[in-house]
């Protein structure tokens, strides 16, 4: 009897640790330190300086959430379909479900409600935005499920979901967005994604085919022969936004800045040997870190300078 209630006692004391785990994992596998990528939609804010007020502050940052919740259950239903793959990853097999600390069945639960709640909030406040968030979500779950394993379309779709963000933010505090800014945002996003395919085929090695299958079509001369050709683009068509966007020209003295954080993430990918994890460089580098921050601050102020009136 004494050794029953010992039992009871253990049980009841332990499950708020067991709950607050279960919450601490479901918040995990919404992968909060890739949400970094869905700062794009401050893009929009950030070249409309002169028409910034607190209401569209409070839009943009409601939209970049709406981008992490969707993109968190986005990442849900990827690591659900590839929980055999990751479970044979040096790296992946760490996550939440592929490491069975985390119930699939309570994950895909988990972000039904998110996303059913993300897109009903989204078209509260604005239709187009709920469209575009909704076209994301259906998109990447196409990705999941069978466009990664095609050879090249597979960048290009993490790309186009770079661009489906930019218009995401532009949209929701009602600001044009240019065709050159968008072509600039399509290629920087696959100048990342060939770099992740590069990185994970050195890594990966003789596995990668196991991993993912889409590698076993990849080679390192033709991914480096593609990022050859993107940064080229990149870099020139950054440039011409600059003159040709209607604003000032003088955001043409942010091109220095950009020439230099592209040819330092190549230095990275190409001998520091990273780059798996575009999030992680932004956060940890700190030569990038600077340029970010220099060029934002840029930005702000010759926008500031050569806009307000």
């Amino acid at each position: 009897m004494g050794a029953t209630s010992n039992s009871v006692k253990v049980d009841v004391k332990t499950t708020p640790r067991v709950r607050q785990n279960m919450v601490y994992l479901l918040v995990k596998q919404l992968r909060p330190h890739q949400w970094t990528k869905n700062l794009l939609v401050f893009a929009a804010l950030l070249f409309s300086l002169h028409k910034v007020s607190p209401d569209v502050i409070g839009k943009s940052v409601l939209a970049f959430l709406l981008f992490c919740f969707v993109s968190g259950c986005v990442y849900i239903l990827n690591d659900f379909v590839d929980i055999k793959n990751d479970r044979n990853h040096p790296e992946k097999q760490f996550r939440p479900m592929a490491s069975g600390a985390l119930p699939p069945a309570l994950a895909l639960a988990f972000g039904a409600f998110l996303l059913l709640g993300s897109l009903f909030s989204a078209y509260y406040f604005d239709r187009l935005f709920a469209l575009v968030l909704l076209v994301y979500f259906v998109l990447n779950v196409a990705y999941s499920m069978k466009l990664k394993h095609v050879v090249i379309l597979d960048v290009m779709i993490i790309s186009a979901g770079f661009v489906l963000r930019a218009i995401g933010g532009s949209l929701m505090i009602q600001t044009p967005f240019t065709p050159w800014f968008l072509l600039c945002t399509m290629l920087l996003a696959l100048f990342l994604a060939i770099s992740k395919r590069r990185h994970e085929l050195i890594l990966l090695q003789q596995d990668k085919g196991t991993h993912r299958k889409v590698l076993d079509s990849y080679s390192s001369e033709l991914l480096n022969q593609l990022n050859t050709i993107v940064t080229t683009m990149t870099i020139i068509s950054y440039s011409l936004f600059t003159f040709t966007s209607g604003r000032t020209i003088h955001l043409m003295w942010t091109i220095p800045l950009v020439i230099f954080g592209i040819f330092r993430y190549l230095y990275l990918i190409t001998v520091a040997g990273q780059g798996g994890s575009p999030e992680k460089v932004l956060l940890q580098d700190k030569p990038i870190l600077i340029t970010v921050f220099l060029y934002v601050v840029m930005v702000a102020g010759i926008i500031y300078v050569f806009e307000f009136k």
